[in-house]
């Protein structure tokens, strides 16, 4: 009688310690990889910033372009005009032939 329930609990035991071993592998496996990515974010980090410190820099180069751009147009040039513009002169038509 004693060997049936021998068997039973061993196996009851096997169950339980391949549960509690595959969830300890799961958490120790997450562990690592936390540990991994924490040690990458600054790097990651300060690669962002340089990108985002790039794209600010070439908006505000084509700000201040565009900026000058406008009071150019604004301003106009500091040439005086040719003087006025030649009138058109009426076209001599020629009366159709039959």
């Amino acid at each position: 009688m004693e060997r049936p329930l021998l068997t039973v609990l061993l196996l009851v035991g096997l169950v339980i310690g391949c549960a509690v071993g595959s969830a300890y592998a799961r958490a120790r496996r997450g562990w690592n990889d936390y540990q991994t990515v924490k040690k990458s974010v600054p790097g990651a980090r300060r690669g962002a910033w340089s990108l985002i410190r790039g794209v600010a820099v070439k908006a505000a180069v084509i700000g201040l372009l565009l900026f000058g751009a406008v009071a150019y147009a604004a301003v106009g040039s500091d040439e005086e005009t040719a003087g006025p513009a030649p009138s058109q002169s009426p076209t001599q038509s020629q009366p159709p032939h039959r």
